[in-house]
């Protein structure tokens, strides 16, 4: 038996799941969209999309605030919703998941509360090539203002974190070891707890940038051993700007708030103010009720399917697509072994640009994205500008990768080639 024949045994019904997006039957420039792009921000089901509607027709008010019905009915789905959050990640309590907007704003508020407070001239913060921009930004400012220094944990040819001198880069002086859960472009999953073992042992803190491990494998902060872990809702099937952080509950009483604001005081006076219990003191203002109510039916979309069910619908449909892209002459940027790589593929083909290739490919009603996906870093790693990325999601299916070949092959064609 094949392993691509091997891993689709047992396998979500992906044919049966289409049916719940209703995009999926769209089509573009007259050909039925194939939708490979989920990895920039998944499609949204029904029950979805319903439950933001219904949120807005029967509970709309604002939360924490007032007693009559609707605020509370409102109060309680949006609670309701953190509650979900927390067990979907294996948070301990509901109370270490602080709502956002999503993954970028977690690692903000992570630099703002935590980095500025504690770290200081000669500490030092360890990243990876790996990392998304929204991952680099926010640590190179707070780089900045306190004088601590940036170092980064390099990548082997093989796409994965070359882990041969990590006792060499991970020292008394490293404070914060961030490193994303799973790569936007590779899909290369880093041995997490191996890494929260080591950065422990010298004190250090581990934050996890998981916009694509928690919708796409099963997650645990527990079994992680992670200080803090940041999540995308719009990436796992829920609205955009919502999502949020998961940090210990010691950690989130010794930081700062991010922002300052209504619901996030306890007491204010004309010089100072006490701040509200956490998570609250996290969620200045009036917050994206509506996106983490729907958030909410993303998770329960997700739970019904079973994260292991879904880890390996799309170990299946990654092994098949890496095997058919590469029978068509396209070159794999990253690890071809699916069993430590998420559904993100990454490639180029040929000699055509992957902006061009996208260009063409979508006037077959193929929709994949092109460019460095903030990751300049990795891409200059790798010694090129730019790659093509198909990634998969519960939607996609063989057929989908058979349509992505036989676009490639079209503009081949194109391009004389």
């Amino acid at each position: 038996m094949s392993r691509v024949m091997e891993l689709a045994g047992g396998a979500l019904d992906a044919e049966r799941i289409r049916k719940d997006f209703p995009i999926l039957s769209r089509e573009i420039h007259g050909k039925p969209l194939v939708y490979l792009d989920s990895a920039a921000t998944s499609q949204k089901p029904r029950q979805v999309i319903q439950s933001v509607v219904d949120y807005y027709e029967q509970h709309n008010a604002n939360i924490h605030r007032s007693v009559h019905t609707l605020a509370e009915e409102a109060t309680q789905a949006y609670e309701d919703a953190r509650a979900k959050a927390a067990a979907f990640v294996g948070a301990p309590e509901p109370s270490t998941i602080v709502f956002n907007r999503g993954t970028t704003e977690s690692i903000n508020l992570v630099a703002h509360g935590w980095g500025r407070r504690f770290l200081k001239e000669g500490d030092e913060i360890l990243l990876s090539e790996l990392e998304h921009h929204s991952n680099i930004i926010p640590w190179q400012l707070a780089a900045r203002d306190t004088g601590a220094a940036l170092r980064y944990i390099p990548v082997t040819d093989e796409g994965r974190l070359d882990l041969t001198e990590l006792d060499q880069l991970l020292t008394e002086r490293t404070k914060l070891l961030a490193v994303s859960g799973m790569s936007n472009v590779l899909g290369t999953i880093p041995p997490i707890r191996r890494l929260a073992d080591a950065a422990h042992a010298v004190g250090a803190r581990l934050l996890v940038d998981a916009a694509q491990l928690v919708p796409h494998a099963p997650t645990d902060v527990a079994a992680l051993d992670c200080d803090f872990l940041a999540f995308s809702g719009h990436k796992m099937l829920g609205p955009t700007a919502s999502g949020g952080l998961y940090a210990r509950r010691e950690l989130l009483e010794q930081m700062e708030p991010f922002m300052g604001g209504g619901e996030m005081i306890r007491e204010v006076y004309a010089d100072h103010a006490t701040w509200n219990e956490i998570p609250w003191k996290f969620e200045a203002g009036t917050m994206n009720i509506a996106q983490e109510v729907g958030l909410g039916a993303a998770i329960d979309y997700l739970t019904d399917l079973g994260m292991d069910q879904v880890q390996r619908h799309e170990q299946a449909l990654t092994a098949y697509a890496i095997e058919r892209l590469m029978e068509a002459g396209a070159r794999i940027v990253g690890p071809t072994n699916i069993e430590d790589r998420g559904a993100e593929v990454a490639f180029t083909y040929r000699d055509i640009h992957p902006h061009d290739l996208s260009q063409v490919l979508d006037q077959e009603g193929v929709a994949i994205r092109a460019g460095h996906h903030c990751t300049q870093l990795l891409h200059r790693r790798f010694g090129i500008p730019a790659t093509a990325r198909a990634s998969f999601y519960v939607y996609n299916t063989r057929e989908d990768v058979d349509e992505l070949v036989a676009a490639l092959q079209k503009a081949a064609a194109v391009f004389g080639l």
